[in-house]
């Protein structure tokens, strides 16, 4: 029997994503050290610094609506649906944007289409970190 879009999206990681793996372990690397997933932070960010009051937001271009090709893809399978689902995934990330940085806190959003470039985006955490 198949299974309902319910638990279809049920077994779709929230946490530990590859993407999320990734920019960890660039961050190990250089030496940062941080906390996961702070539920007491709008959105549970996914990596938080709490002496620098900052944190970092490892987005899936299609889920949270990039700006490239892979953010712009419409699902041909019932578009009715995941249309709305998505754009309300955007609006919730703005949302929680703007609450985190209402308490203080800088934040700073990766991108999985920026995971290719391994160099530039190592740069560009050192660089939001210092």
């Amino acid at each position: 029997m198949p299974l309902s879009l319910s638990e279809r999206m049920a077994r779709i990681k929230k946490v530990d994503t590859k993407p999320e793996l990734v920019v960890r372990k660039l961050l190990h690397a250089h030496g940062f050290r941080f906390r996961l997933h702070r539920r007491d932070l709008p959105g549970n960010p996914d990596i938080v610094f709490p002496g620098r009051k900052k944190v970092i937001l490892v987005h899936g271009c299609f889920w949270h609506r990039h700006d490239c090709p892979s953010g712009r893809k419409v699902p041909t399978a019932n578009p009715e649906y995941w249309v709305p689902k998505l754009s309300r995934n955007k609006a919730r990330d703005a949302r929680n944007l703007i609450r985190i940085q209402t308490l203080g806190w800088t934040a700073l959003t990766v991108w999985e289409c920026e995971l290719s470039d391994s160099g530039a985006l190592a740069a560009r955490l050192v660089r939001f970190l210092k």
